[in-house]
């Protein structure tokens, strides 16, 4: 429990497709291709297939831009 006596919220281990693209802001078909790629990671399990939340996270730092300062 956090000081204000609230449970901490947990990060998910991995996320599906359509809950990848409402995070990112990709679609279900540009995630697909990143994933075909190899730029983005995925696990399948099964019929389905998941992305791990926290390479999600590194996909999206490794693409940040700054003004002028392209990453």
């Amino acid at each position: 429990m956090t000081a204000d006596g609230r449970q901490p919220v947990a990060e998910p281990i991995s996320v599906r497709i359509p809950d990848a693209a409402r995070l990112t802001g990709l679609s279900r078909s540009r995630l697909y291709e990143l994933m075909k790629s190899g730029e983005i990671e995925f696990v399948k399990v099964g019929g389905s297939t998941l992305i791990p939340y926290d390479g999600l996270r590194a996909f999206i730092a490794g693409h940040r831009h700054r003004e002028g300062r392209p990453r």
